[in-house]
């Protein structure tokens, strides 16, 4: 008989109950923290804020920290990520006209405390991700400081002022950031404070081979390279367009290895590349596939920290309102391309409106945030890709209307 990881905690926890009188329970513990962004609405009262669980390594149930929720040191906070070791938090707020990322040290069972905020230099943030080492944070930004002009737009689908990246170094310890100027480029022989990127930008992604990607509204992808000092360089290929024969509408980017995965919610589609050393992306053989989860719209993609499952978080259709939203499990072969896994259960329900997906770091547990106010939790089987159910019940209840969560471990 083949056990679950759950099923083989649970022979554990009963031998060691019978070798050890007195102990009526496993040694249940804290294994990471898990906040949750809550942004702001016309309906959520507790708009700004940030709610925070511990993550029990036993079971994957989640507790709400001591002093949670917390204010999240600006408005409409949409996503967060955590410096390797965290011990810093760092959330962006779209409804901030300035001071667009907060700050926050991470203390005992998970308590944020806020630091500073820093200001973005272009408008509009909607995205931002950490360098692998934990030494950059590129924020990125719909609208360029130089607004005034429009951009280039390489498939000629839009007409808009170009997005831009600010680059922040990251202090290893107090966490703060500091501004890196772009030194390949002048204004009035002053550097600029910043990279430019095509019209409207939508996500960005630090990838593991020294390289950032940037979708852009015009249906292309841009790719620069990061040099010394966290400086981004634009190569002469670095544009590249994604498909200019439909009109399409990226909503995530993962990677997973040497793959880089995206979700298109106009077609329902996954396209999977791989990423050369100066960031190229490479569609591979077959790599353009249909969602097997159909009449939905994929808005987030997970990869497993094995690289071999990929998940697929889709919203049944525009409305957050109902109940139907999953996950769509798929193992990733060794040619990078996608197979649906065999689970019974596949797809697995969550929440309604699931907004984003996470691994917790022990690598036992997945959790979405979805907009109908919860959390949900499965444990992930890395042999299997198979999703199964908490033992005390998969779904948690936030504090406002969820945005994007981000988990941790136990600060370093």
């Amino acid at each position: 008989m083949k056990l679950s990881g759950i099923g083989r905690n649970v022979l554990a926890c009963a031998a060691t109950v019978g070798l050890s009188l007195g102990i009526t329970s496993c040694g249940s513990y804290t294994v990471g923290y898990l906040w949750v962004m809550e942004g702001q609405t016309s309906s959520n009262s507790a708009a700004g804020t940030i709610t925070g669980y511990k993550i029990d390594n036993y079971s994957g149930n989640l507790t709400e920290m001591v002093h949670s929720p917390f204010p999240a040191g600006g408005n409409n906070p949409v996503m967060g990520v955590v410096k390797p070791g965290g011990r810093y938090l760092y959330v962006l707020n779209q409804g901030d006209a300035n001071n667009s990322v907060s700050q926050f040290s991470v203390g005992g069972d998970g308590v944020l405390t806020f630091q500073q905020a820093f200001a973005s230099q272009g408008g509009t943030p909607v995205w931002m991700d950490i360098s692998t080492g934990g030494d950059y944070l590129y924020v990125l930004d719909q609208v360029s400081p130089d607004s005034k002009t429009t951009c280039a737009s390489a498939t000629g689908m839009l007409t808009a002022a170009c997005g831009s990246i600010t680059v922040f170094a990251i202090d290893a310890d107090t966490g703060r950031l500091s501004l890196v100027q772009n030194q390949s480029v002048k204004n009035n022989g002053t550097y600029l404070t910043y990279t430019s990127t095509g019209p409207q930008p939508t996500r960005i992604k630090a990838t593991s081979s020294a390289s950032v990607i940037v979708v852009n509204g015009d249906q292309t992808v841009t790719s620069l390279t990061v040099g010394t000092g966290g400086q981004l360089t634009v190569n002469a290929n670095s544009t590249q367009v994604i498909d200019q024969t439909q009109t399409i509408n990226i909503t995530s980017m993962t990677q997973g290895g040497s793959y880089l995965y995206l979700t298109d919610a106009a077609n329902n589609r996954i396209l999977q590349y791989t990423i050369s050393s100066a960031g190229v992306l490479q569609p591979v053989t077959g790599g353009q596939v249909a969602n097997f989860v159909s009449g939905a719209t994929p808005v987030w993609t997970l990869t497993d920290s094995a690289n071999k499952w990929l998940y697929v978080l889709n919203q049944n259709n525009t409305s957050t309102s109902t109940s139907k939203s999953s996950i769509g499990a798929y193992q990733i072969l060794s040619t990078g391309q996608l197979q649906q896994q065999g689970g019974q259960l596949n797809p697995y329900s969550v929440g309604s409106g699931p907004v984003c997906m996470v691994e917790d770091p022990s690598k036992q547990w997945v959790y979405t945030s979805n907009q109908d106010g919860t959390v949900t939790g499965y444990h992930i089987d890395h042999n299997q890709g198979t999703l199964q159910v908490l033992q005390h019940g998969s779904t948690f209840q936030a504090t406002g209307r969820p945005a994007c969560l981000v988990v941790s471990g136990i600060t370093s």
